[in-house]
């Protein structure tokens, strides 16, 4: 039976070392000229101190966490709006635009396969592996929500440049094909720009 999970990017579940809870948001200034940031997408920081969404595979970044939302005010009614993503455009950018990121470098996320990852015993040998996103940079201008999943062609035992660091598989009852798309596996995020001992250098 194939799998109920469509893209939905990066779920955040807990901390490593944690009770199933998230360790919450952090709020940080997105660039007025950045492109779409959707829910579940990874943010990285800008030269300007800003935020701006990372590139569709994710690949070398250094990223600040994952998006949860963001609030401007709008250049169109002049109040302030609260959005899963941020669209582009449309602020008045007299006034500051906000985003919300899950910045914790512990933070675990969960995230769907891209296609099949075979069985569960292939699935379970890739924990520790890592692995680039496929549409890391899209999302539904309808929901706000990211479509990224974890590009399961590019599962690598030691490439850390990679953005994507399984540590788990996610039990869920709907969610068990192997051979089809869509499992839930258990992420977090390597080369952490706040981890970084120079941070400037996680500055792309």
């Amino acid at each position: 039976m194939a799998n109920t999970n469509v893209a939905f990017g990066l779920k955040p579940i807990n901390t490593a070392g944690s009770t199933p809870a998230t360790s919450g948001t952090n709020a940080y200034f997105i660039d007025s000229s950045a492109s779409a940031i959707y829910q579940g997408s990874m943010v990285k920081a800008d030269n300007g101190g800003e935020i701006v969404i990372c590139s569709a595979s994710g690949d070398t970044e250094a990223p600040v966490g994952v998006f949860a939302g963001c609030e401007y005010v709008s250049s169109v009614t002049g109040k302030k709006v609260f959005s899963n993503y941020w669209p582009g455009s449309g602020a008045n950018t007299n006034f500051d635009i906000i985003g919300y990121v899950y910045d914790n470098p512990m933070q675990r996320f969960i995230i769907a396969t891209d296609a099949t990852i075979t069985d569960k015993a292939t699935a379970v040998a890739a924990i520790f592996e890592n692995s680039q996103f496929a549409n890391g940079a899209s999302g539904s201008t309808t929901t706000g929500i990211s479509s990224a999943q974890l590009d399961v062609a590019t599962l690598d035992s030691s490439n850390t440049s990679l953005p994507l660091k399984i540590v788990g598989i996610l039990d869920d009852v709907e969610n068990q094909d192997f051979a089809a798309a869509g499992i839930p596996m258990i992420v977090m995020l390597n080369n952490h720009a706040l981890l970084q001992a120079d941070s400037e250098a996680a500055i792309a």
